[in-house]
């Protein structure tokens, strides 16, 4: 009988065990490197606050008695809920002092929260927390963090 065959029949049985094993283990080192390169996390920083509402312009006969902004921030990560990183992006939108926090709306705070993919931190409690930070009202604030968890009422 008569075949035509491109490879001979032999030669496939020429392929040594050792050269399979290497095929198998470079697929795999592939399929890894895939992997990797793929589920890595690529933002290392918070992404810009593109959409937080701004605040509306403060008319000239209530500038002149609005208090001046102190030259130093102060430390937000002592309003319960707020880190470090929450804290950047607070200041990043114009919120350094406790004044300030204490007169933002909940809903901005969530604005600005949302815009960073922030899911998991709940601004409800700060603002009261940052007035009493404010007054210099600590024991009343240390007083009110202990009832809290996470920055959450409890």
């Amino acid at each position: 009988m008569f075949t035509m065959s491109f490879f001979p029949v032999a030669a496939a049985a020429t392929i040594q065990w050792w050269v399979w094993l290497l095929l198998v283990i470079l697929i795999i080192l592939l399929i890894l490197l895939l992997w990797w390169l793929f589920s890595r996390d690529r933002s290392e920083t918070p992404p810009p606050i593109e959409h937080a509402p701004e605040t509306p312009p403060v008319p000239e006969s209530r500038a002149e008695t609005m208090p001046t902004a102190p030259a130093t921030p102060d430390d937000l990560k002592i309003i319960e809920g707020i880190g470090p990183k929450i804290e950047k992006m607070l200041n990043v939108a114009g919120i350094s002092t406790f004044a300030a926090l204490a007169s933002t709306e909940v809903s901005r705070l969530a604005a600005i929260l949302s815009a960073a993919n922030l899911r998991i931190a709940d601004p409800t409690t700060w603002p009261e927390q940052a007035r009493l930070a404010a007054e210099g009202k600590m024991e009343e604030l240390q007083a009110y963090q202990d009832q809290l968890k996470g920055g959450r009422k409890v």
